[in-house]
């Protein structure tokens, strides 16, 4: 007897290992969690010089990357929801991880020559202003306040063939 077909997630579904997938967008803001943690050690990073090695290891990392890499069961569907979406909406998505990705990188650069060699160039401020506002940006398209109303639709009908 072959095994049940898998089902999948249903999106408004949240919960342990389960990312918040949004019904309008079919993005998941688990993916804010990557700027968000590389964010935080930077910050934290001048007081507590140890949060450096987690800093060295932050990589710069698409959507997709993000997922792919990820022990999320659904990270397949993720994905697949996220491509499902209208090409703005990625576009939109892409170009904003592609400057707070490369911000973050830059910072992180600073930060670790500073670690290395006592450097004084290393400022976390100036970034953490700068990347805070971006971080708010994608936060509010990846929850829908950045579409329109027939983006929303055509947004929705793609999450529910998904999920069918």
């Amino acid at each position: 007897m072959p095994a049940p077909a898998a089902t999948a997630p249903d999106p408004e579904a949240s919960g342990p290992g389960i990312p918040n997938i949004n019904p309008v967008t079919g993005l998941s803001t688990d993916y804010l969690n990557h700027f968000s943690e590389a964010l935080m050690a930077l910050e934290m990073v001048r007081d507590m010089p140890e949060c450096i090695d987690d800093l060295r290891a932050w990589v710069p990392k698409t959507y997709a990357e993000h997922f792919a890499g990820s022990r999320l069961s659904q990270r397949e569907a993720i994905i697949q929801t996220y491509e499902a979406a209208p090409r703005s909406l990625r576009d939109a998505l892409d170009g904003l991880a592609d400057v707070l990705n490369s911000r973050l990188a830059e910072a992180r650069d600073s930060a670790v020559h500073h670690a290395e060699t006592g450097a004084p160039d290393f400022a976390p401020g100036h970034t953490t202003d700068y990347i805070r506002p971006l971080i708010g940006q994608l936060t509010a398209l990846i929850n829908g306040s950045g579409s329109g109303h027939a983006e929303r639709e055509r947004s929705q009908a793609a999450i529910d063939a998904m999920f069918r």
